[in-house]
């Protein structure tokens, strides 16, 4: 059970390493603004549709109205001709109208406080997108320009690298030069001692003395030119 809980440890510290890799912080921050976005319309899509339902039932409250106030002047004509029959008719439809409208009056009432919530949650959530769309902005210049530093970091450390890798070529010409010089004198040394010319002649010395002297200015060029390339 222990190695299962390491290696899930360490699967799990794998997979959060690609995860974080893959992912885009603009991306998370702008699809999470976006989703917030979408959240505000749908409230003031419902504040726009409650308000079109309660100017519905206005409307219809006023027709009804027309129509009792039209009513009553029937009644009242009726009335003035004697005709009490046709005065209770227009009073009796008259009073079915006020309940109708007494129960649009409540149903608007109820529309009123819901268009209220509604409006006072799209205030607050408008607030709330805002304050997110600040901070989002905010975060994402940051992280543009924690990127840029890395990057440029990343390409000092380059730079730093390659220079080590020329001052170590440099360091192992120099070092050559220096060897090359040290045997150089030391067989002019023997020369001057005549302990060369036991073993070889005098043109045989001064050909490999010729030599060691090409071979030096050979490395030193060398070395001059990979220092002038940056090598």
């Amino acid at each position: 059970m222990g190695l299962l809980n390491r290696m899930s440890t360490v699967v799990k510290a794998k997979m959060n390493t690609i995860m974080d890799r893959a992912e885009d912080p603009n991306e998370t921050l702008d699809y999470s603004y976006q989703k917030q976005l979408e959240l505000l319309q749908n409230v003031k899509r419902g504040v726009a549709e409650v308000a079109t339902s309660k100017k519905r039932l206005e409307l219809q409250r006023a027709k009804l109205d027309q129509k009792m106030d039209l009513l009553d002047s029937q009644a009242r004509e009726a009335i003035k001709s004697d005709r009490e029959d046709l005065a209770r008719q227009a009073l009796e439809r008259k009073s079915t109208l006020t309940v109708q409208a007494q129960s649009l009056d409540q149903q608007i009432r109820d529309l009123e406080g819901e268009q209220a919530k509604l409006e006072a949650t799209e205030r607050r959530l408008s607030a709330k997108v805002e304050s997110f769309r600040v901070k989002k902005e905010t975060i994402k210049a940051q992280y543009s320009a924690a990127e840029a530093q890395v990057k440029v970091t990343e390409s000092l450390t380059g730079i730093s690298e390659e220079m080590a890798d020329v001052g170590l070529a440099v360091q192992r010409s120099e070092e050559k030069i220096e060897t090359m010089k040290a045997r150089s004198a030391a067989l002019d040394e023997l020369v001057e001692r005549g302990t060369l010319e036991v073993f070889s002649g005098s043109d045989e010395i001064e050909r490999e003395l010729a030599q060691i002297q090409a071979e030096s200015n050979v490395e030193s060029e060398l070395a001059r030119l990979k220092t002038e390339e940056g090598r």
